[in-house]
């Protein structure tokens, strides 16, 4: 598995991919409004424990591990569409075309052994920058996104070696479907270029090209809590390497907090 629901670094040039991770996720989420416009601040902790296996420039690579992950520290902010309410006003909003943007910083602090490929951690600061757009139509939603992560050098990757990184680009769709009851349907696809690695000063032949398609499925269970069932899989362009994922979310609310800054 890559990328949110993954405690690996989302971006290393690695084929044939099987993962199984196990993951705990501890996260602080408040709604804030900024100026008139609703938003929100979340911090993310992984705790992992699981397995390895892929290709790495035509040698397999294997490796087993416990522990935590790199903290990630993002702002949402939606610019039109949204603006922020009271609770007794936001109980009356009815979506149609919301536009927003975010930024996540996601911090070298999770497990990292420069012996090893594999790792919890990636040793390095990573900035994902994403804007989207979101329209509703009855039990419909429709969602659009773009974005981009920034990635600082690794000096110390993988045996001693410098590693570098340029930017990866990405686009998505998602399409969801509300049920009655709360149960959701969410289907999506996606694209990611770019990212090629630069290893001790010498740019490599690793520059990323893949398609992402999933799923997921939510049914509520009791009070806040949702049962989140989902499958994804990527296609890289020109070898048609795939890698697909499985799992199941169960996410555990504890509190809801809301902060305003500005008028």
């Amino acid at each position: 598995m890559r990328g949110e629901t993954s405690c690996s670094d989302p971006a290393l040039p690695v084929e044939d991919l099987d993962s199984r991770l196990h993951t705990i996720v501890a996260a602080c989420v408040r709604a804030i409004g900024i100026l008139g416009l609703s938003g929100k601040f979340d911090v993310l902790v992984p705790f992992a424990a699981g397995d390895w296996k892929g290709t790495v420039e035509g040698t397999e690579t294997a490796r087993s591990v416990t522990g935590f992950g790199d903290p990630r520290l993002r702002l949402s902010v939606n610019c039109l569409g949204a603006p922020a309410f009271q609770a007794e006003e936001f109980r009356r909003y009815v979506q149609k075309t919301i536009v927003g943007a975010s930024v996540q910083v996601i911090v070298p602090l999770g497990q990292y052994d420069s012996a090893k490929f594999f790792n919890l951690g990636s040793n390095r600061w990573v900035v994902r920058a994403q804007a989207g757009v979101s329209h509703a139509v009855k039990r419909w939603t429709f969602e659009a996104f773009a974005g981009a992560w920034f990635f600082t050098r690794n000096p110390d990757f993988f045996g001693g070696n410098n590693l570098q990184q340029k930017p990866l680009f990405v686009a998505k769709i998602h399409v969801i479907h509300t049920f009655k009851r709360g149960w959701w349907l969410a289907l999506d696809g996606g694209y990611g270029y770019g990212g090629r690695t630069i290893l001790n000063d010498v740019e490599r032949e690793t520059r990323i090209s893949t398609f992402r398609f999933g799923a997921t499925f939510a049914v509520p269970i009791a009070g806040s809590h949702t049962l989140r069932f989902h499958c994804s899989k990527w296609r890289s362009v020109g070898t048609w390497a795939g890698l697909r994922c499985v799992g199941h979310i169960l996410p555990v609310s504890l509190a809801r907090t809301a902060v305003s800054i500005g008028s």
